[in-house]
C-alpha cells in the first residue's frame, strides 16, 4: 500500500510539473537534435548518423517513466558549396509516465547551415518545427472526493474541470553553435538554444485565467575534445537547461581507449554529475562505425530515500555513415579522431 502510495505521489508530481520541464536524456550528446537544431548536419566526417535512445526512470517506486527516441540528420551540398553546408534532420520521441496515464508523442524537423570561418573556425546556426501530442487516461487517476469512507470509488463523478484528455501544438526552436580546432588534436565547440520560443498553451481544462503557455527553455552546452596519444582521446562536456524555476546542469568526462591499430574498436568509459541530483557512471563501445553506450543514474537528492538511490538507466546506439555517391567528399571541419 505505501509503495502504491508513493507512485501514485511521484505521478501526480510528474503531471503538475509537466509544464516546468522537458523530455531529457542523460547522454544529451546523443540526442543532438533534442538539444539545439543547429547540430542537424554537424557531422563533419560523415554524410548522415542515425541514432535511437531508451531511458527507464524511477522502476524502483512502480511502473517505470519510459523515454525512447528515434533521430536521424544528413549533410547536404557539401560539395556544392565552397565554405559551407547544410543539414536537415527529424527525430521521434515518446515519454510514457507509469501505466501509460500519461503519455506524451513529439515529432519534429530541423534544419541548419553550417559555416567555415576560416581555416580553424564554424559557425552554425538553426531551426526547428515540432508537432506535440500529450494524452492522460482519466480512467486511472484517482481523487480526493472519490472517496466513499471505506475506499476510493471510479464511479463517483470526481468534478475535475478536465475538458479533453488530450492536447496538441506546434513548437518551435532555434539555435546557434561554434566551433574552434586549433589543431587538428583539439577541438572546442560551444552552443545555446531556445525552445518554445511561440510559447505554445498546453493544458487539458478548459478556458481559464490561468496562463498555460509553455515557458521557453534555454539550453547552452561547452564540448571539448583532446587527443592524448594515439590510444586515448578525452571528452569534457558540460549542459545546462532552464525553463521557468526548473534547472537542469550536467557535467562530466568520457574518454575513447583505441584497442586495435587504426581505432575502429574504442572503448568508452566516463562519469557525469547532474548537480543536486545523480552521479552518472558510463561504458560503451565504438564498433567501426557504430556507437552503443550505457549508463545508469545513482540518486543523490532526496529522492533516493524513496528510489533507493536507483533512478534510472539510459541505452543509447548512433550509427555514422558515408553515402556510397560520396567518394571525394571534402571534409571541411575535421573533428578529433583515431
Amino acid at each position: 500500500m505505501l509503495k502504491k502510495f508513493i507512485h501514485i505521489s511521484f505521478l501526480f508530481l510528474f503531471v503538475l510539473t509537466t509544464q516546468a520541464q522537458d523530455l531529457h536524456f542523460s547522454q544529451y550528446f546523443n540526442a543532438p537534435l533534442l538539444v539545439n537544431p543547429a547540430n542537424t548536419g554537424f557531422t563533419p566526417d560523415y554524410d548522415y548518423r542515425v541514432g535511437a535512445h531508451h531511458r527507464n526512470q524511477w522502476a524502483s517506486v512502480g511502473n517505470p517513466y519510459r523515454t525512447q527516441s528515434i533521430w536521424g540528420d544528413l549533410q547536404l551540398l557539401n560539395n556544392k558549396l565552397e565554405n559551407g553546408w547544410l543539414g536537415i534532420g527529424g527525430a521521434i520521441l515518446q515519454d510514457v509516465a507509469g501505466s501509460s496515464i500519461l503519455t506524451g508523442t513529439r515529432a519534429f524537423g530541423t534544419i541548419a547551415y553550417h559555416q567555415m570561418l576560416g581555416a580553424r573556425s564554424l559557425l552554425s546556426g538553426g531551426f526547428g518545427l515540432g508537432w506535440v501530442n500529450k494524452r492522460i487516461d482519466l480512467s486511472k487517476l484517482t481523487f480526493d472526493n472519490q472517496w466513499n469512507g471505506k475506499f476510493f470509488d471510479n464511479t463517483i463523478n470526481p468534478n475535475e474541470p478536465f475538458a479533453t484528455n488530450q492536447t496538441n501544438y506546434l513548437t518551435l526552436s532555434a539555435g546557434l553553435n561554434y566551433s574552434y580546432f586549433p589543431t587538428d588534436n583539439l577541438y572546442l565547440n560551444i552552443g545555446l538554444a531556445a525552445n518554445h520560443i511561440n510559447r505554445p498553451s498546453e493544458t487539458f481544462y478548459g478556458p481559464t485565467a490561468a496562463d498555460t503557455r509553455l515557458d521557453v527553455r534555454y539550453t547552452a552546452f561547452a564540448n571539448m575534445s583532446a587527443k592524448v596519444d594515439d590510444r586515448w582521446i578525452v571528452n569534457s562536456n558540460m549542459y545546462v537547461s532552464q525553463m521557468a524555476n526548473a534547472w537542469e546542469t550536467v557535467i562530466g568526462v568520457n574518454t575513447q581507449r583505441s584497442l586495435n591499430d587504426d581505432g575502429s574498436l574504442q572503448l568508452i568509459m566516463g562519469g557525469y554529475y547532474r548537480v543536486s541530483d545523480a552521479i552518472i557512471p558510463m561504458v560503451g563501445f565504438n564498433l567501426k562505425d557504430y556507437r552503443f553506450t550505457i549508463n545508469y543514474d545513482a540518486t543523490v537528492s532526496s529522492l533516493g530515500r524513496f528510489n533507493n538511490g536507483r533512478g534510472a538507466y539510459e541505452i543509447s546506439i548512433v550509427r555514422d555513415g558515408i553515402f556510397s555517391s560520396s567518394s571525394g567528399r571534402a571534409v571541411k571541419c575535421p573533428s578529433v579522431r583515431f
